[in-house]
């Protein structure tokens, strides 16, 4: 995540349900994907990214896309069943009331956009990314009005995320808390109708809370006014979901990388694959499954610099510290608080991928030494059961 260093957001972008609560609360705000966001509060990045790993952070996320897409026939099945012409994903073998990762693909076996889809038995939610989300719609609309309605939500969208996250929610929708990771459910908070699911980008246990726009800063307010609940901006999310080696679309990935060399291809159920019930039938299949078949060219890994020197975004990645060609790049960098030190992820040829390997990046005419890491570089807190 690149937004603007300027530290005010100018009249020209839009503002998110909570603008005027993040004022209050002394934020700094940036431009980021058209929209006025909190870059971080008066406690800084640091503090708010080792906050949220001990205890709860809450993020305005109210710039994403929010997608309802529900059958015609008002047969669910029939929604599923078109949109998996659209991603590499099972969506029949979606159960109500949980949603799945998924990624749109491009003809060439690129990432169009990564995404979440939510099953909540009468319609899908989507929730898209926010640089993405008006090319998202209009690519659904062409695809799927035949057979479903597509239509734009704009609601608010809150993160409470982090070990405690679970305990701030439950002060108010008592339900949730035998929710697991990845569940889906429409609950009500503070007299509000929310769609609720357990999962977050930050890589620790959580929820994103869809609301209608005006109970967003009541219920942001009655979260904040909890002990162990800080707000937390767009400068802690990256360096959270960077620890925890997820990807930033338009980094990480975007319409160049495949999901088999991204390491996406968990995201691929064997449904899906060559053999499966329903195998092909998406956007770039044959590059995708051919991948998948061979292996990568390249792969995107986790790297570990030496020192403490951050090795940014763009640094290229060579074999030898004298080498002329470069093997990669780094796609995502920076300073790890969790870890302690830098932390980064790139992409490098395969034959130097493995976990270990010592590459070089070249950062202001200087080659740093790095490590081929394991990815997340935090283990992940997500309840599972």
């Amino acid at each position: 995540m690149q937004p603007s260093a300027a530290s005010s957001p100018g009249d020209s972008v839009l503002r998110t349900p909570l603008y005027a609560l993040h004022g209050r609360l002394g934020a700094r705000l940036v431009p980021f994907a058209g929209y006025a966001m909190p870059l971080q509060y008066p406690a800084g990045v640091l503090a708010e990214h080792l906050h949220t790993r001990a205890s709860a952070g809450l993020f305005d996320v109210s710039h994403m896309g929010q997608i309802a897409v529900t059958p015609r026939s008002g047969d669910i099945a029939d929604a599923l069943r078109a949109l998996e012409a659209l991603l590499p994903v099972d969506l029949l073998g979606l159960a109500p009331g949980r949603q799945r990762y998924g990624l749109f693909t491009n003809e060439a076996g690129g990432i169009r956009d990564d995404l979440m889809v939510a099953h909540l038995g009468d319609c899908l939610i989507l929730v898209v990314n926010a640089a993405c989300k008006a090319a998202d719609e209009a690519h659904l609309r062409s695809c799927l009005s035949q057979v479903c309605h597509v239509a734009r939500l704009d609601r608010a969208l809150i993160a409470l995320q982090g070990p405690a996250a679970v305990v701030a929610l439950a002060a108010f929708a008592p339900e949730v808390a035998d929710m697991r990771f990845m569940d889906v459910r429409r609950v009500v908070v503070l007299g509000a109708e929310a769609i609720v699911t357990r999962s977050g980008y930050t890589g620790e246990d959580g929820f994103e809370i869809s609301l209608p726009a005006d109970a967003a800063e009541p219920v942001a307010r009655a979260f904040l006014a909890q002990d162990g609940v800080r707000p937390v901006g767009l400068g802690a999310r990256d360096s959270l979901r960077l620890e925890a080696g997820l990807c930033l679309y338009g980094a990480d990935i975007g319409p160049d990388t495949d999901p088999v060399e991204a390491g996406l291809a968990w995201a691929i159920q064997p449904a899906r694959r060559a053999g499966g019930t329903r195998a092909g039938g998406f956007p770039g299949a044959e590059r995708i499954l051919s991948a998948l078949a061979s292996g990568p060219a390249r792969r995107r890994v986790g790297l570990r610099p030496e020192g403490r020197l951050p090795v940014r975004a763009g640094a290229p990645l060579f074999a030898g510290a004298d080498d002329d060609d470069a093997i990669g790049a780094v796609t995502s960098g920076g300073f790890g608080p969790s870890v302690g030190g830098p932390v980064a992820m790139g992409y490098c040829a395969a034959a130097h991928a493995d976990v270990g390997t010592r590459l070089f990046a070249e950062v202001r005419g200087q080659r740093v030494p790095v490590a081929v890491a394991t990815l997340p570089f935090v283990a992940a807190g997500f309840k599972r059961r």
